[in-house]
């Protein structure tokens, strides 16, 4: 089982490594971008809940300071109806605003404990909203930096394309040279091959009966000519 595993580990690693070898590099670059793009968009939506989060804080502190105020106020009227009361005598009366006082002051330390929270909370979220915004900004310079990076790969891989254009075409030229070569040697082989046949054959004709008549009667006619050409010397007075 073991050694089927680390088999199975193997032609994974190796299935890997040879597809990544034979994808086309402009496919890679495509890719690498629209992966840190989609990390952005992925940032930026989390910015924005963490910024989001931080406003409707400030709603609810804006929330919670009314009904402080409010508590308060209704507070302090209670106060000042069960003062009067108590300056008049009404003693039904001093109790039910002094009950309401009480109520209102409960529901005003309550309304005080939520301010207290959620400034504790946006002050937090204040710096959490901060660094959000500075991590988009620095991911949006990477992505920038990205697109440049993609620009001058793009560049230097066209260049690539080009040389190995250039390359193939040279190779294909040395080729051909190559193979027009031993076609010339052949063609040179077969001119000495003939001029040997034929220089062959006119040292056999000379060593043979006919050749020397041949040469024989060449020497008669080079002869006659000569003697004819004295002979039209002398008729025009020429020296010979």
């Amino acid at each position: 089982m073991g050694f089927l595993k680390r088999l199975w580990g193997y032609l994974v690693t190796l299935f890997k490594g040879t597809a990544e070898r034979a994808m086309d590099p402009e496919v890679e670059i495509e890719q690498a971008i629209n992966e840190a793009r989609r990390q952005d968009q992925q940032l930026r939506n989390q910015a924005a809940q963490v910024i989001a989060h931080r406003t409707q804080l400030e709603a609810k502190i804006e929330g919670a300071a009314d009904d402080v105020g409010e508590a308060r106020e209704m507070a302090k009227q209670a106060l000042l109806r069960a003062d009067e009361a108590q300056k008049s005598g009404d003693t039904e009366a001093v109790g039910k605003w002094t009950r309401a006082a009480q109520s209102l002051a409960m529901k005003l330390q309550a309304a005080e404990n939520n301010l207290s929270g959620f400034k504790e909370q946006y002050s937090v979220a204040v710096d959490q909203a901060e660094d959000a915004k500075k991590a988009v900004e620095q991911n949006a310079m990477r992505l920038q930096e990205l697109a440049a990076k993609k620009m001058e790969l793009v560049g230097k891989l066209q260049q690539a394309k080009m040389q190995e254009a250039v390359n193939k075409t040279v190779e294909s030229i040395s080729a051909s040279m190559e193979t027009e070569a031993p076609s010339l040697d052949r063609v040179e082989d077969k001119i000495t091959e003939r001029l040997a046949h034929a220089q062959a054959k006119a040292e056999l004709h000379e060593a043979t009966p006919e050749g020397a008549e041949s040469e024989l009667r060449e020497a008669i006619s080079v002869t006659q000519a000569d003697a004819k050409l004295d002979e039209l010397r002398k008729e025009l007075g020429l020296e010979s």
